[in-house]
């Protein structure tokens, strides 16, 4: 089994003192008991739950699968009893409003407990995951009636939701989608029919009803995207009293054999006239969809960096322990027959970048928490907008980025263990397969480097682009004259410049040449990554030098190291990234469809 123990340490640094919890959260309205030992608190009780729960519950997860019969779908043996327990600890409800019995907590801390979840079980964490981003969706978009039917229902977890977006022909390109929805007998009720694919949890044992939000065209609708309209469609009817009624006309017809996360179900779902209840006005849906889908994205780069950190957990401590070779510099332990790999430069630097790339994932994704809970409940209105568009311009990077560092981290963690990585025994080989699919779904991350490029650079005439690139020149300026500061500062100037060049060559580019923003579009986003890491990093030395009293003297010695590490060996690949924006679209176009 792979090593974990939640990184309690640099989740504390990096919410209180790198971004300041207290004073830029705590203090909001509606939050003022979400206070520091409260966030100690969640932090400690979600690190017991899912180390003693979820930790043991994840390979033999893997290896049993969820199981499909005669249209049931079982989950892994130990998944229902951890869900319960899961429930009866409150934490279905954690961010959900007291009006439909949650705690009202900032989501802030719903990123802490979702990022421990899946480190220790990342199929597990889609059941619940899903059920607060359909939470979250309705809470915004629905009538007053709806969120009375269905949210008190999934605060408290006995039901749970779904996001079914996916066709078998369509997949990115929604607007081809063919579920329809027709007027049905019932007042306000539609009949929904259709098939959707690749659906997580849309079919299993651990909640009474499942609650699907569905996209589907009404028989006036316009074509393409304009179309389409989102249905609540239960797998259950709800009598007028809250009850259950009869199964709605729902049904599960398989599951996907997948390469990882087996433990979740993935589900093809077959919709036959089933009731169903329009949200908001005909026609709208997508846009409502895209509430759920922005937080999806948030919570898959936690899945991202979740699989990262143990992955380099477990390396590390394998490090530690394995004997092979002797040191270079000559026996590290010559009183053993041979030293441990972590003395081998090659070993080392690995587990470096498996560090500096976790570390530096944890800040990104928390200061995008911060300013979610800004934007929902800052009493200023131009606080809430900047918040607002710093959110959607970091979303595309939360959700790819991370993602792919938890795929690379993953994979540095099997090599670092070797032949013993790519058996299933130790449990790395696993990390890999459940990895992968974060940088497929909830659009790719190609897709993500499209919104970047095609949608949040130029918004508003680049005003939300403003929200970044504003404070990193203000932290540039701020410690202009700092020596200590130098060695972080000034490859943090550089890549920043990088990025400013390479944004207004695509602004001027991409206005007459789509295909020269579509080309660029990757290499630009993990530009823009590499910057914000950067920045980030920067400003972790410069905390970590000013030496708070929140944390042991090593701890900071750490983190500076880190993040020399990181300025000294990771960042310079940004000058290849740029180079290759910069060199255009010609050689990815050069040939003809036929010759491929």
């Amino acid at each position: 089994m792979v090593t974990y123990n939640a990184p309690r340490d640099d989740l504390r640094f990096v919410l209180n003192e790198l971004h300041d919890y207290e004073g830029r959260v705590a203090t909001l309205p509606g939050y003022e008991e979400a206070s520091v030992d409260l966030l100690d608190a969640v932090l400690e009780e979600a690190a017991r739950f899912c180390e003693n729960e979820l930790l043991p519950l994840n390979q033999p997860g893997d290896q049993a699968g969820c199981s499909f019969e005669n249209g049931v779908v079982r989950t892994p043996e130990g998944f229902r009893e951890a869900y319960r327990a899961f429930r009866d600890g409150g934490w279905t409800g954690l961010a959900c409003h007291p009006d439909f019995g949650g705690q009202g907590l900032p989501k802030t801390l719903q990123f802490v407990v979702s990022e421990i979840i899946c480190s220790t079980n990342m199929s597990f964490g889609t059941y619940p995951g899903l059920s607060h981003g359909a939470y979250h969706l309705l809470e915004r978009c629905a009538s007053d009636a709806q969120k009375a039917a269905f949210l008190p229902h999934l605060a408290d977890g006995s039901w749970s939701g779904t996001m079914c977006l996916t066709e078998p022909h369509c997949g990115t390109d929604l607007g081809l989608i063919h579920t329809k929805a027709e007027l049905g007998a019932e007042e306000g009720a539609y009949k929904i029919s259709g098939t959707k694919v690749f659906i997580s949890a849309g079919e299993h044992d651990l909640t009474d009803n499942i609650v699907h939000l569905v996209l589907a065209k009404l028989p006036d609708a316009p074509p393409g995207v304009r179309g389409i309209s989102l249905f609540i469609v239960p797998k259950f009817l709800v009598n007028a009293d809250g009850s259950l009624g009869p199964r709605n006309g729902v049904a599960c017809g398989g599951l996907e054999d997948k390469m990882g996360i087996k433990a979740s179900a993935t589900c093809v779902l077959n919709f036959d006239d089933a009731e169903g209840y329009l949200v908001g006005a005909p026609h709208s849906g997508l846009r409502a969809m895209f509430t759920m889908m922005n937080m999806a994205r948030l919570t898959v780069g936690l899945q991202g960096l979740g699989l990262a950190e143990t992955a380099y957990q477990s390396a590390a401590a394998y490090a530690r322990e394995r004997l092979q070779g002797r040191s270079l510099a000559g026996p590290a332990e010559p009183d053993k027959p041979a030293d441990p790999i972590i003395v081998h430069p090659g070993v080392r630097g690995d587990l470096m970048t498996m560090r500096a790339l976790s570390e530096g994932a944890r800040a990104l994704a928390y200061w995008v928490a911060l300013e979610l809970d800004r934007a929902e409940r800052h009493p200023d209105p131009q606080e809430r907008e900047a918040a607002e568009d710093l959110v959607a311009l970091l979303t595309p990077l939360i959700k790819a980025a991370i993602t792919d560092i938890g795929f690379d981290v993953t994979n540095l963690g099997v090599q670092t263990y070797g032949g013993h990585g790519y058996i299933r025994d130790n449990g790395m080989e696993q990390l890999v397969r459940d990895a992968r699919i974060a940088q497929i779904y909830e659009g790719t991350n190609g897709i993500q480097a499209l919104d970047l490029v095609g949608r949040k650079l130029g918004q508003d005439y680049g005003r939300p682009l403003r929200r970044f690139f504003h404070p990193v020149r203000a932290f540039l300026e701020a410690n202009r004259t700092n020596p200590r500061m130098a060695e972080f500062l000034l490859p943090t100037a550089k890549v920043f410049g990088r990025l400013q060049r390479a944004t207004l060559w695509l602004a001027e580019k991409g206005l007459g040449d789509p295909e020269e923003a579509g080309a660029a579009a990757g290499d630009y986003l993990r530009l823009f990554s590499h910057t914000a890491f950067a920045y980030l990093w920067a400003r972790t030395a410069e905390v970590s030098l000013t030496r708070a009293d929140g944390m042991a003297p090593e701890f900071y010695d750490a983190k500076l190291a880190t993040a020399r590490f990181y300025m000294q060996r990771i960042l310079p690949q940004s000058s290849g990234l740029f180079a290759a924006i910069m060199a255009g679209k010609g050689t990815t176009m050069a040939l003809d469809a036929e010759a491929f």
